[in-house]
């Protein structure tokens, strides 16, 4: 991928991971590389550290299998996030963070609701499901994700 200039002077001497971007639904047309060039302005906004990361979109009846699945919860989410683990062989956990799966049919019922657009929902949850995967927990941390995420949204113009 070629840096536009302002890219250059935003990241510096900073390399981009490596985001994947995988569309495992149908209902909706996916810019990947709108999702891919986000997701690396996102993943490098929640830290400086390169790290690959892997976003996946898909249905909510695929997303509601796997949220029973892993949280034991019976419904479709807009985002779960899986972080990576380090196998037997590795000393440390480098290259990839992990996955964030998102809901594209949450997306758009979650825009509507809420008066965004669809990106603006979809950017959100990118960013949502990164956080997570660094080890953030909106559940448990007394608002610390919250307002590292509002912060950050403001940052990279959501």
């Amino acid at each position: 991928m070629a840096l536009t200039r302002s890219m250059q002077s935003e990241i510096g001497n900073w390399q981009l991971a490596m985001v994947e971007l995988i569309n495992r639904q149908r209902k909706r047309r996916v810019s990947s590389t709108q999702w891919r060039e986000f997701a690396e302005r996102a993943l490098h906004a929640t830290g400086k550290d390169k790290r690959d990361v892997t976003i996946v979109f898909m249905a909510d009846g695929e997303i509601k299998k796997l949220n029973r699945q892993f949280r034991g919860k019976d419904y479709a989410t807009d985002v779960l996030s899986f972080p990576s683990q380090r196998e037997r062989f590795e000393k440390e956990l480098k290259a990839n963070l992990g996955e964030v799966v998102i809901s594209l049919d949450r997306a758009a019922a979650q825009a509507k609701e809420n008066g965004l657009t669809f990106s603006n929902e979809v950017e959100q949850l990118i960013l949502h499901g990164l956080l997570h995967l660094r080890g953030y927990d909106h559940e448990t941390d007394n608002g610390e994700m919250n307002r590292l995420e509002l912060k950050l949204r403001r940052k990279l113009g959501i």
